[in-house]
């Protein structure tokens, strides 16, 4: 029976969209381009063979001729360029109404129920890079035990406490009755756990993050839930989508971890949906604007693509695509509103398919490709 795989470079953008402008975003913004022109060249030996280098220039990956999968860049169709916009498009929930931003910081009303929720007055409430405010705003955080509370150009409410003074349960607590309390006109689209350790001069973030999504409608994940079909989830797919239609979902410490663990998945899972996302694209180096890091990244997945082609079984479909740009080179510290690649490795033979409307173009390729799951079944 075939399987599904669907890889999400979190922020992998190959080009601005036509409407960036009314993001904020400059014209030249090119998440994958611009890292490529930063650091003098990318070795993307296998991206290059599947065809990412016919998607957007990217110094030192040559377009290919006769590429092994059909690529294309895929337009957003949803009004926004964040993570749950980007996903939620992806399994069919097309955004027209953009979730609430908070520029200027969130209003008291807002506030005051939070303050209510954690025992203290937050610190913080403004937009906010999460690695600077901590180095900011931590002294006084472990001084007072107030939460650190911070937004960006995402609807995203952000909670930031260090580990040794807000135990992990207290600080998902906070975050749990907040995503309760934040109800339209409040409706962000994420509330986000953001633990960190360390000593003033050296916090670092850790791995439990934990994120709560608002809920989604109906989509493809539901519908292969009720078609029986597993939906194996990698990463923070499941906080996403709320666990709508996850059968089996894993947390992961990296990119390194989750493409382990999206193989060992590959190994042992006989048919269904395989979906990851792979964060430190967007967290670690987007958001910090860290041309090189992002770069490193991306040559060290490079390096397992035929880790993963080897696992591949007859009739199986994989692709690489990503959910909005976060331009390393640009300014400030927020997403960029980007085309996104949709690279596609079947059978079938490959293809430059151009510039096509909708991230669903992901959710309804793996439709069709479990198609046959279903049949095969009856």
């Amino acid at each position: 029976m075939p399987r599904a795989i669907v890889i999400v470079l979190d922020s992998g953008g190959v080009g601005a969209l036509p409407d960036a402008a009314e993001y904020g975003d400059a014209p030249g913004a090119n998440t994958i381009g611009n890292t490529a022109r930063y650091v003098g060249g990318l070795e993307l030996p296998n991206f290059g063979r599947l065809g990412l280098g016919d998607l957007t220039s990217i110094a030192g990956v040559p377009r290919e001729a006769s590429p092994r999968a059909r690529v294309a860049r895929l337009k957003e169709r949803s009004r926004g360029k964040d993570t749950i916009t980007g996903h939620w498009e992806m399994a069919g929930i097309i955004t027209m109404v953009p979730f609430p931003t908070y520029p200027q910081g969130f209003p008291p009303e807002v506030v005051e129920e939070f303050t209510r929720i954690a025992g203290k007055p937050p610190l913080g409430n403004k937009t906010a890079s999460g690695t600077e405010i901590i180095d900011e705003l931590g002294p006084e955080h472990m001084a007072t035990g107030r939460p650190i509370l911070y937004t960006s150009a995402d609807s995203v409410f952000q909670v930031a406490a260090h580990e040794e003074v807000v135990p992990l349960q207290m600080l998902y607590d906070w975050c749990e009755r907040a995503r309760a309390m934040l109800v339209p006109p409040n409706a962000v689209n994420r509330v986000i756990a953001r633990p960190f350790v360390g000593r003033p001069g050296a916090f670092v973030r850790t791995p439990n993050r934990r994120d709560y999504a608002i809920e989604p409608p109906p989509c493809l994940l539901d519908e292969l839930h009720e078609r029986g079909v597993p939906v194996h989830a990698v990463g923070k797919i499941s906080d996403i989508f709320c666990g709508h239609g996850i059968t089996t979902s894993v947390r992961i410490k990296d990119n390194r971890d989750a493409m382990e663990r999206t193989f060992d998945l590959m190994r042992g899972v006989e048919h269904g949906f395989i979906f990851t996302n792979l964060n430190d694209f967007d967290s670690k180096y987007g958001h910090r604007r860290n041309a090189r890091g992002y770069a490193d990244a991306l040559q060290e997945l490079d390096a397992l693509i035929p880790n993963m082609e080897s696992l591949m079984r007859p009739g199986d479909e994989a692709i690489f695509t990503a959910d909005h740009g976060c331009d390393p080179t640009a300014p400030g510290s927020d997403h960029t509103r980007e085309y996104v690649p949709f690279v596609h490795v079947s059978e079938r033979e490959g293809a430059v398919l151009g510039d096509l409307d909708g991230l669903d173009t992901v959710g309804n390729t793996v439709r069709d490709a479990l198609e046959s799951d279903r049949a095969a079944r009856r």
